[in-house]
């Protein structure tokens, strides 16, 4: 391959980037992005330890670059029914600024040689000549809907609705508090990003968006109601807006990950969602994926994408399933809400993806497990105890 085209300048395609031009410097390798290079939404990401870890493997400039400009955060607060609980322990968090984190990815990339253009509307990927085109533009993809049919994509949306909102509050660690109002079922999780900023993720369920009128506002007025709701959270403080609307997310799922030259990575092979916090980590972990798959078979794209699928997608299918493990808990969450109290809430919480079970609880949140022994025993030998006896 002597030309590879990547459309989309967000994390998966710029990291994608660095990797090829450290791994084959005599490849002509560009990125193409849509947007101007300060537009973005939504505000701070959170990348865990383990994943930051893995990247560091992949090169280590960008995990440095990225925990470097990160705001680390560390332990949890739930909250339920008007209790708090504390839960300390589990891996660190790097929370960044999404903009930050394109801006430091940006920085390795033009340092790597790697020629970045915004402003570049792609409207068909043939469009464009190179050996292999990359799609890492996100779940509105061009690259997949050029060839949707092949790529054997599906969609659907989920039935929540949620904004991904800033606040000049700041939480000193990661909160979920859920509330129970009169118009329904409204939770929120807010975690620091800088030393005087946090992300606040407001969501309800659909009920709760009828109800309370919220289907017939406008997004003015939806920032309005949702200060109320969480007033005693934001402490006077206001919610801030970055395209911050209401919206019910959808998910886009692919069985076949490339089409002769043309492949996927990250949103656009699958959508994440923001309750399992890794969304940028499957991305960038694609990238590297893929990366890989190129630098085995450089004379073959055809080769290379299927290298790629065959080896990465188990380890991508088991962060996805955990996703849809995760969001699947929350479109179910009323009945949870209705039935359970904090503690039997965090339980269900910690262990909804599988992957969490008895053993690891007591090695991350030791003090937490200790403080509730006796409620954990009595809630794992009934309702819970199909997903927590087995590590996977």
């Amino acid at each position: 391959m002597k030309r590879i085209a990547i459309v989309g300048g967000g994390p998966s395609g710029l990291f994608l980037a660095i990797l090829l031009k450290r791994k084959l410097p005599s490849v002509q390798v560009e990125v193409f992005e849509q947007n101007r290079q300060d537009a973005t939404f939504g505000f701070g990401i959170i990348l865990s330890q383990t994943g930051l870890r893995r990247i560091g493997l992949a090169d280590r400039e960008t995990a440095d670059a990225i925990i470097a400009a990160s705001y680390l955060t560390r332990n949890r607060v739930f909250a339920h029914r008007g209790k708090s609980i504390y839960i300390e322990g589990g891996a660190d968090g790097y929370a960044i600024a999404r903009l930050k984190l394109l801006d430091v990815l940006l920085d390795v990339c033009v340092k790597a040689g790697v020629p970045v253009t915004y402003e570049a509307r792609i409207e068909n990927p043939d469009q464009l000549d190179a050996d292999l085109v990359v799609g890492a533009d996100g779940v509105n993809s061009i690259v997949r809907r050029a060839y949707e049919g092949q790529f054997a994509s599906s969609t659907w949306t989920l039935t929540n609705r949620l904004a991904w909102y800033g606040t000049t509050k700041h939480f000193p660690q990661p909160v979920l508090i859920f509330k129970t109002t009169e118009f329904g079922n409204f939770w929120t999780a807010a975690y620091p990003h800088a030393a005087d900023m946090s992300t606040f993720v407001a969501e309800c369920d659909a009920d709760a968006w009828c109800r309370s009128g919220m289907n017939k506002m406008t997004d003015i007025e939806r920032q309005a109601f949702t200060e109320r709701i969480f007033a005693d959270e934001l402490e006077g403080h206001p919610l801030l807006n970055n395209k911050s609307n209401w919206m019910s997310l959808p998910v886009t799922r692919c069985a076949q990950w490339s089409v002769d030259h043309r492949v996927l990575v990250g949103d656009a092979l699958h959508s994440p969602h923001p309750s399992i916090g890794s969304g940028t980590l499957i991305a960038m972990e694609d990238s590297i994926g893929l990366a890989n798959a190129i630098v085995a078979n450089p004379a073959n794209a055809r080769e290379a994408c299927a290298e790629y699928q065959r080896v990465h997608s188990p380890h991508a299918d088991k962060l996805v399933h955990a996703a849809e493990k995760s969001f699947a808990w929350y479109e179910d969450i009323g009945p949870k809400l209705a039935s359970l109290d904090a503690v039997d809430l965090a339980f269900d919480f910690m262990t909804r993806t599988g992957r969490v079970d008895e053993r690891r609880l007591w090695a991350e949140y030791p003090a937490f497990m200790e403080s509730h022994k006796e409620r954990w025993s009595a809630w794992a030998s009934g309702q819970g105890s199909e997903r927590v006896l087995v590590a996977t």
